[in-house]
């Protein structure tokens, strides 16, 4: 049986641009799946093609148990869906915005009120309950909005670049939110250029580029793909960068005179990639001690996601042009339409 979320082999053009060129995905239950990539990766092509807002040229997606392209009504009363933009009624209040999207649900008025209130008490956002959402912070209506998807608790849920915008604080309110979410049994496809999010958040994270998955794994076996450990000092004067540079590459992964250990003059630093973890730091901090070497700093670092990233693409996870899935054949700009889908369920209770 495939994952809650499963696609093989979608591809999505518009125009002479492939957004989509082959995405194979598969996110078991209950678990957040990372999709990292730079704007113009396909990451929000590819929600849209899951959550039925855009039909896939080719390829197969199954949703929930349900197949996307045959049974897109039953999909989107299936899932949430929370965009790249917060799309609440700024006329409403916090409380009205999320018991009309429960009444959207066909819920009782009673019942979109309780839960209305649930959420508000959730997402921080009871005190301002009843202020108009024209009012809120970006913080706030990032928030109101993800509530807003999660009125009838979907058991799939997708957020496309949820954090985006929002400073520090909020977004580490944001992502205990999530943590709640998936601890109740919802699994999540996130999409995020942020890689200390994956990182934070994802159980498995997928590398999307020009289009494909280029790698997917547990965020230590992609940062395994690079190599492992690494030893940095920084010496004092730059007179024993040479002396120093000779003695660390005697602890290289490889061995001595392989080319591993790499020298920056300009910051007096030498770095080479090792295994032994704290106990040959020790020995190294002794050694350079016995042979008079002061430093201004030394460390043991393990790859970050930046490093996969760069490693495997040639280039950093930033902004870059926007994604091939937020324009049409024209090469305009749709954002009406992701804040028009960014609930299905609203189309499905029509």
């Amino acid at each position: 049986m495939p994952g809650a979320i499963y696609a093989e082999g979608l591809v999505k053009s518009f125009g002479k641009v492939k957004a989509l060129d082959g995405v194979d995905l598969e996110v078991p239950e209950g678990t957040v799946l990372g999709l990292l990539g730079p704007n113009g990766a396909g990451k929000t092509t590819t929600v849209r093609c899951l959550t039925t807002l855009l039909r896939p040229d080719r390829g197969k997606a199954v949703v929930a148990g349900l197949d996307v392209l045959k049974q897109p009504d039953a999909v989107r009363r299936s899932i949430g869906l929370s965009g790249q933009f917060a799309a609440v009624d700024e006329y409403l209040t916090g409380r009205e915005n999320l018991q009309m999207v429960g009444q959207l649900y066909q819920m009782r008025a009673k019942a979109a009120k309780v839960r209305a209130d649930e959420l508000l008490e959730q997402f921080h956002l009871a005190d301002a309950a009843d202020r108009i959402a024209k009012t809120y912070s970006g913080g706030m209506r990032r928030r109101l909005d993800l509530a807003a998807a999660l009125v009838v608790s979907p058991p799939v849920m997708f957020m496309d670049e949820p954090t985006t915008g929002l400073d520090p604080r909020n977004r580490q309110q944001l992502w205990e939110v999530i943590k709640q979410l998936v601890s109740g049994g919802t699994t999540l496809l996130l999409t995020t250029q942020y890689l200390e999010e994956a990182d934070h958040l994802a159980h498995d994270i997928a590398v999307v580029d020009q289009g494909r998955v280029i790698a997917q794994g547990t965020s230590d076996q992609l940062k395994a793909r690079t190599g492992g450990e690494r030893v940095e000092v920084v010496v004092h004067d730059r007179e024993h960068i040479a002396a120093a540079s000779a003695l660390l590459d005697k602890f290289s992964l490889r061995g001595p005179g392989k080319g591993d250990t790499a020298v920056e003059d300009h910051m007096r630093k030498i770095t080479t990639p090792v295994s032994g973890g704290a106990k040959l730091l020790a020995e190294i901090i002794r050694e350079l001690d016995a042979d008079g070497i002061e430093i201004d700093d030394i460390g043991l670092r393990r790859p970050t996601l930046d490093d996969v990233f760069l490693s495997l693409t040639g280039h950093v996870a930033e902004a870059g042009r926007e994604d091939a899935g937020d324009e049409g054949d024209d090469g305009k700009r749709t954002a009406e339409g992701q804040d028009r889908g960014r609930r299905p369920g609203k189309e499905a209770v029509k």
